[in-house]
Formats: C-alpha cells, structure tokens, sequence
C-alpha cells in the first residue's frame, strides 16, 4: 500500500488509531443505555409493588388484624418475609422479651399461645404462618 493511501485511511478512520473504532463505541453506548432504561423500569415496577404492599399492610391494621409474634420465631420471620420492607407498616406485636424467657404481658392478656397468632376485628382467631390472600380475605383488604 502506497504511503499516501496510508494517509487517506488514517484520516477517514481517525478513532481507529486510537484502538477504539466507532463502531465499536457506538455498541456499548447503546448497551448502556439500554441497561439503564431496563434498571429503570425494574425500580418503577418494585416501587409500585412497594406501595401496593404498603397499602395492604396498613389495611390489615385499619380493618382490625393483629399479628402476635416472637422476634425468636422462624415462622414469624418467615410470615414477615411475605411482606418485605412494608411490614414495618403491619399491625404486630412483638411477645418476645429479649433477654429474658418471659412472654410481653400485652400477650399473655390475648391469652397467645403459639406464634404467630393472628386476631381480627370478628373476634376470629388463627394460629401459624398464613398467605397474603388469607390475610386479604378475613379483612377485605385487596392483596397487592
């Protein structure tokens, strides 16, 4: 290949000296990009779900429910998990006394036995882990 030729393709292809073409950088531009507009959709989805899940938990306290339980209770943990980040909004009480074996008094007058126990506002009374659309149904609370 004659020099001035040489000349002529490094001035048409001036990224490619670089060692980046712009082929190549236009590709992860576009990649990224469509990343971000997947990342987004994903956190607007969860933040939806998230609300909806807030809602259904302030429900079940507003129509009455309340959930007895034992921070020491892996089937309170696991009743707790169905809710995720929005049990914070559930109507619980906590029976278990750090430190101690004694069980919270609140507990003893709803006369708990096993945990987690709920209660709802009929006087209907529910030992055990149960699934959201249970909870929903006793309360008429719309499950997310």
């Amino acid at each position: 290949m004659s020099q001035d030729r040489k000349i002529r393709q490094q001035e048409r292809e001036p990224a490619a000296s670089s060692g980046i073409s712009s082929t190549v950088l236009r590709k992860v531009l576009i990649a990224v990009a469509i990343i971000a507009v997947i990342a987004g959709i994903v956190m607007f989805t969860r933040k939806k779900q998230s609300n909806r899940m807030d809602a259904f938990a302030r429900c079940l306290g507003e129509k009455g429910a309340k959930m007895y339980g034992a921070y020491w209770c892996p089937h309170c943990a696991d009743q707790k998990k169905l809710f995720g980040a929005s049990f914070k909004y559930a109507p619980y009480v906590e029976c278990g006394i750090q430190g101690s074996r004694s069980t919270a008094q609140v507990c003893t007058d709803a006369a708990v036995k096993r945990y987690p126990t709920w209660t709802f506002a009929d006087g209907a009374r529910v030992e055990g882990e149960h699934p959201l659309d249970f909870l929903g149904q006793e309360t008429g609370c719309p499950v997310p």
